[in-house]
């Protein structure tokens, strides 16, 4: 063999083999961690989207605020007497709402006097979509109205369900 000549594989005497740096050097390792640490990207992908998955699986009951359907807010109205409070503003209010719910619109949700004296009883909190409702929740549970709820899907929802719904003059 030439000494120009070279085959690829093959080392001359002079020349060493230098394995890669590896982050784990100082343990050895197994084929299955080896996989894991070459394809921690994978891993790291799938276990996100497998979190993402199950977040509102797990937190639909957890701390936040509990949502109720129509059909489950005329259930509590009727058996746990249930008091609906509606948080939209003055104007909303009056182009409708739920039949027989208070208006104590969010911003005023804080030092208001029209909400039940009795804390220990249900409230129901409506708004147009259900979003300002939510945020509601959380003010009436610092003010210690803990079996607060909020209707999914808000006064649209209420109208699909075909409950009543009444107009202010």
């Amino acid at each position: 063999m030439g000494e120009g000549l070279r085959i690829p594989g093959r080392l001359r005497g002079h020349e060493f083999y230098n394995p890669p740096l590896r982050a784990s050097w100082c343990l050895p390792l197994n084929s299955n961690s080896q996989f894991v640490i070459d394809n921690w990207v994978l891993f790291l992908a799938a276990f996100s989207s497998g979190a993402m998955l199950l977040w509102p699986m797990l937190s639909k009951n957890a701390g936040g605020s509990n949502k109720v359907s129509p059909n489950e807010a005329v259930q509590l109205i009727n058996r746990e007497k249930a008091v609906l409070i509606d948080v939209s503003e003055s104007a909303e209010y009056a182009s409708g709402h739920v039949a027989g719910a208070k208006n104590v619109p969010l911003g005023s949700l804080e030092a208001s006097n029209d909400l039940p004296k009795n804390k220990a009883l249900p409230l129901v909190l409506v708004c147009p979509t259900g979003a300002r409702a939510a945020r509601a929740a959380g003010t009436l549970k610092k003010r210690g109205f803990d079996q607060t709820r909020v209707l999914a899907g808000g006064l649209r929802a209420w109208r699909e369900a075909n409950l009543p719904v009444e107009k202010s003059a």
